[in-house]
């Protein structure tokens, strides 16, 4: 009696050994239960910051990004104004001051390529003038135009539909315009950009462009709104 116990008891504890080894390689053994278990664990974790996770419709307006340097600006149009100031009067001294002064054939062949030519013929004084007006007037109006295209302030309007882009002007005020959000595209994100983050306005010429040299107040709030890339038809 007592060994068909003892032979019982051994047998139970056999068993229950066995299982225990069974359980410790299912969990320890190297791909298999646990590894699989805490792969479906991370495949099933929420991604943190989706779109619909920030909320954007903001209960008053909020500024996203700002650049102040109106010197430079300043600076800049000044410049512009000069030039073309310089190139109006070289445009406006060689139409009236160069005068027809025909070269003699005789000995022409032995003179410089410099002085065979007639600068008051019209063609030279004609050349001439609208080639330093073009050039005045061309430096004063790609000076304006990268002025007008720089963004001062970039602000989502309350209830966040709309968006106040403040650029710089020439005479050193502001231009201020509400776009729609749908109406604004960035052409590159802010991480990714090293000069500046184009932005494009539907129905507006050539590019918008925010200095990285300026500050994104609100980079979430930028990210999810104005830093997005739409297609604008």
């Amino acid at each position: 009696m007592i060994l068909r116990l003892f032979s019982t008891s051994t047998g139970y504890l056999g068993k229950s050994i066995a299982s225990l080894a069974h359980l410790r390689s299912g969990f320890l053994a190297p791909g298999k239960t646990f590894r699989s278990a805490m792969c479906r664990q991370k495949s099933i974790q929420v991604p943190a910051n989706r779109v619909y996770d920030v909320n954007t419709k903001i209960p008053k307006d909020v500024m996203l990004f700002k650049y102040e340097n109106p010197r430079f600006f300043k600076m800049l149009n000044i410049f512009a104004v000069s030039q073309f100031l310089f190139w109006g009067y070289l445009c406006h001294f060689s139409y009236t001051t160069l005068k027809d002064a025909p070269v003699q054939d005789d000995g022409k062949e032995d003179l410089p390529w410099y002085k065979r030519v007639n600068l008051g013929e019209n063609k030279y004084r004609n050349g001439i003038a609208i080639m330093c007006f073009f050039i005045g007037y061309g430096v004063l109006f790609a000076s304006w135009i990268f002025t007008l295209r720089s963004v001062r302030y970039l602000v989502l309007r309350k209830g966040g539909d709309k968006v106040s882009v403040v650029t710089y002007a020439p005479f050193g005020t502001n231009r201020i315009m509400d776009v729609p959000l749908k109406y604004i595209s960035a052409q590159e994100s802010r991480e990714a950009a090293r000069v500046t983050v184009p932005v494009k306005i539907k129905n507006r010429a050539l590019f918008y462009m925010l200095d990285m040299r300026g500050e994104f107040t609100n980079t979430k709030l930028y990210d999810y709104t104005v830093g997005l890339s739409r297609k604008l038809k």
